[in-house]
């Protein structure tokens, strides 16, 4: 199952890398065109728009995962073991619901979006709220996920935080 998920967050990173370089492929060659030949593609900007999207949403799931997200484990570090588990399942908790927001939100503008389209590139506008539902779903089954590492196998709290390139040594129980 764990290499199943590695191999699912790999290709998460590779189409990442894909958007960038497109990203930077086309705003390049766009800014190139209009200052040297005063002309440029009208359809690059949203292709690049989307592709920035689709970075920050995909980005935001990969991040979650791996803890590489702003954290403050300042109070955690502080309290007891019990107090630990309490504070991290609130934590995860308030993700939970904070990502059932942005999914049901993200499902409600893609619902209204249905028929809409962008205008260079015809691109359905519902495509692009959908990623946050894809986002919302997914960090909340990383945060259930979170929970049960933590209360079946009996993950310390403080490994559970800590960024996944981060030495485990550190966060060892004594």
């Amino acid at each position: 199952m764990t290499s199943a998920m590695d191999k699912l967050f790999r290709g998460i990173q590779i189409l990442i890398a894909i958007f960038l370089a497109v990203m930077i492929v086309l705003t390049f060659t766009n800014v190139v065109l209009r200052f040297v030949f005063s002309t440029g593609f009208a359809w690059s900007e949203e292709v690049a728009r989307i592709c920035f999207i689709y970075l920050v949403y995909l980005g935001t799931i990969d991040a979650f995962r791996d803890n590489r997200h702003l954290g403050v484990e300042l109070l955690v570090e502080r309290v007891g073991q019990r107090a630990q588990k309490v504070l991290y399942f609130a934590i995860q908790g308030i993700v939970i619901w904070m990502m059932a927001l942005l999914a049901t939100g993200s499902f409600s503008l893609a619902r209204q979006g249905l028929n809409d389209r962008w205008v260079a590139t015809g691109y359905p506008l519902f495509l692009i709220s959908g990623i946050g539902v894809v986002t919302g779903v997914a960090i909340i089954l990383l945060a259930l996920s979170n929970i049960y590492r933590m209360l079946v196998n009996k993950e310390p709290v403080l490994g559970l935080m800590a960024p996944k390139d981060a030495p485990d040594e550190e966060f060892a129980i004594e």
